[in-house]
């Protein structure tokens, strides 16, 4: 562990003095004072007590304000703008690296599935998840379903009553036609082989504390349905925390998102690709593939696709 990160976690149990920290990692205090600068430097405004070195009480929304507390393993590697968080993750993937989340205050090309264009203002969570975690390909879906508990998940816990439309979106509000209005969209990139995952990228974008005015049609933020703003670090390291335990137990993460889609027992549409299935959502099946029944009778299992929900007959 470095000295940054260790000052950082030894901070969020209360003061703690230079030389006693030296001394718990075998390190100089020289060493801890340069952590303590650069953390410093970073806007982390760490004071210096007659009890030791302290914590700034409101940590700023970076990388040392983001790992402050954070109960999870990842580096966070945080940019005020970036083109794209996953093109950001995917470069730390060809250099060797792994858990990692890239966060950035703004992207100016963010993207989501089949290639559209995600708007990524000021005041989103916009972050991406690098892991190499070591099941087969074929097992990546149900990564994707995790991240989308992880974040519905926080999203309530920051007071938004939100739900999952199959696969990956997190919606608030009506249940009906399209599904409810978006909060957050979720997009999985990965490298392998057949049988082992050489790297895994989870993108998750948020619209956090985004003025409604600058989302397109059918979308809306945390902050418009709250009427005030969230705490944007403590929000992420939900996430982030979430999805760490969720991945680290794939047995639990369909229980979880069953729990809280609204896709099941919803008429729904989903177009594949070179057709279109309707009919009622009745079930999930590991890793994440869509069980619907069609009006003739028949079971379809949908590996992927856009899934949109349909008003029952007569509303």
């Amino acid at each position: 562990m470095s000295t940054r990160r260790a000052l950082l976690d030894a901070l969020a149990d209360g003061p703690v003095s230079g030389p006693d920290l030296a001394a718990d990692l075998d390190v100089s205090r020289a060493a801890v004072w340069k952590a303590v600068e650069s953390l410093r430097e970073e806007g982390f405004a760490i004071e210096s007590t007659t009890e030791g070195y302290v914590a700034p009480a409101e940590p700023p929304y970076s990388a040392a304000g983001i790992a402050f507390g954070l109960d999870a393993p990842y580096r966070i590697d945080y940019h005020d703008v970036v083109d794209s968080t996953n093109a950001r993750a995917r470069a730390l993937a060809a250099a060797g690296e792994a858990d990692v989340a890239v966060v950035a205050g703004e992207q100016r090309a963010g993207r989501g599935r089949v290639h559209r264009d995600w708007v990524s203002p000021t005041g989103g969570v916009w972050t991406s998840v690098l892991t190499r975690p070591v099941f087969p390909t074929a097992h990546a879906p149900a990564v994707t379903l995790a991240a989308a508990v992880a974040t519905t998940d926080a999203c309530r816990e920051a007071g938004v009553d939100a739900h999952i439309k199959w696969p990956n979106d997190v919606l608030v509000g009506d249940t009906g036609e399209r599904g409810g209005r978006k909060l957050s969209g979720i997009l999985t990139e990965m490298e392998g082989e057949a049988d082992r995952i050489t790297w895994l990228i989870v993108g998750i974008g948020v619209n956090a504390n985004v003025d409604p005015d600058r989302l397109p049609a059918g979308a809306t933020s945390l902050w418009a349905e709250r009427g005030e703003k969230i705490d944007r670090r403590r929000f992420l390291q939900r996430v982030l925390e979430r999805y760490h335990r969720l991945t680290a137990e794939p047995d639990r993460i369909l229980e979880a998102w069953r729990d809280r889609t609204s896709t099941l027992g919803s008429r729904v549409r989903v177009e594949t690709g070179d057709a279109a299935v309707e009919g009622t959502a009745i079930g999930v099946e590991f890793p994440g593939t869509l069980v619907v029944l069609t009006d003739d009778g028949e079971h379809r299992r949908i590996h992927t696709g856009d899934c949109e929900h349909l008003r029952p007959a007569g509303e």
